[in-house]
C-alpha cells in the first residue's frame, strides 16, 4: 500500500533521487532560478527551504549539514554568506514555483522554481 508515500521516485534508484535532489539543489542556489519539470520543481521545494532555514542559524553543525546535503562547498558558501540573510527575518516560504508552457518533446508540465 502507498500510505503517507509522498516523496516522488521519478522512476529512478534511491542513489539517482538523490544526485537529482542534490543536483537541482546546487544549480538553484549557483543560478538563483532554474528551469524544470513540474514534478521536480514540486519535489525541490521542501528540500532547498530546509536547507536555508538550516543556512539562517549560521552555526558550523549547520554548515556541516548543509555541505552533506548539497555537496559542495562553493554551493554552501553561498547559500550562508549571500541567500540566508536575505531571509533572516521570513518564517519560510523561499522559493516560488511558476508554472510555464509544456515542453514541446514530451508535452510535460514545466516550471521555473526561483528564490523569493
Amino acid at each position: 500500500m502507498r500510505h503517507h508515500s509522498v516523496t516522488r521516485k521519478f522512476g529512478l534508484k534511491k542513489d539517482q533521487r538523490n544526485a537529482l535532489m542534490r543536483s537541482l539543489a546546487r544549480n538553484l542556489v549557483n543560478e538563483g532560478k532554474i528551469s524544470t519539470t513540474l514534478a521536480k520543481a514540486k519535489e525541490l521545494r521542501p528540500y532547498i527551504e530546509k536547507l536555508v532555514t538550516k543556512a539562517i542559524s549560521g552555526t558550523p553543525a549547520s554548515r556541516r549539514l548543509v555541505i552533506s546535503k548539497i555537496g559542495g562547498e562553493k554551493e554552501t558558501k553561498v547559500l550562508f554568506e549571500t541567500i540566508a540573510p536575505k531571509y533572516k527575518e521570513r518564517k519560510g516560504g523561499y522559493t516560488r514555483i511558476i508554472k510555464t508552457s509544456r515542453r514541446v518533446l514530451d508535452a510535460a508540465e514545466m516550471a521555473v522554481i526561483e528564490f523569493v
